[in-house]
């Protein structure tokens, strides 16, 4: 069985994500999809939130696995059986940081490979960044989130933006 990995933050899951597990779920056997904690970020969704979000918009896709971890990704590759990281680029900017992690992953794990994956045109400017500044400016988030954790994620904007988290 061929299984891969697609790793982020994910804070919170956009239409430009989801195309990439669509995608990737249809070349692999299982694609897991690894809620990463990165220390360097302040995620306005907890990690229990993001995993809750990702399972509500795969659950359609029975290959699709939501898990996280706050291990290093190769390590965690390698106790998961996945032989491959599934990583979305949006840019050329993108692939130089995504190429220098493959190669650090494939120093750690060997047996570890990167497969890039573009992203579709309509989603090439699109990342969880961006769609939390469009938010704060109450712009329609159709298109740019997937429309079952649209509620949500409004809700989470009003809830900081009166103060409260």
């Amino acid at each position: 069985m061929k299984i891969a990995i697609y790793p982020g933050s994910f804070d919170p899951i956009t239409c430009g994500h989801l195309n990439i597990i669509r995608r990737a779920s249809n070349i692999f056997d299982k694609l897991i999809v690894c809620v990463m904690i990165n220390a360097a970020k302040n995620p306005m969704f907890s990690l229990s939130e993001r995993v809750d979000m990702i399972r509500k918009v795969t659950a359609d896709l029975p290959n699709v696995e939501v898990d996280s971890s706050d291990s290093l990704l190769a390590e965690y590759a390698k106790e998961k059986g996945s032989c491959v990281i599934i990583k979305g680029l949006r840019a050329g900017s993108d692939f130089e940081n995504e190429f220098q992690m493959a190669m650090i992953n494939r120093k750690i794990n060997p047996n570890l490979d990167t497969m890039f994956l573009t992203a579709e045109h309509e989603y090439m400017y699109m990342s969880s960044s961006t769609v939390k500044e469009l938010a704060a400016y109450n712009v329609d988030l159709s298109g740019f989130l997937p429309e079952e954790i649209i509620p949500d994620f409004q809700k989470r904007i009003s809830t900081n933006h009166q103060g409260g988290k």
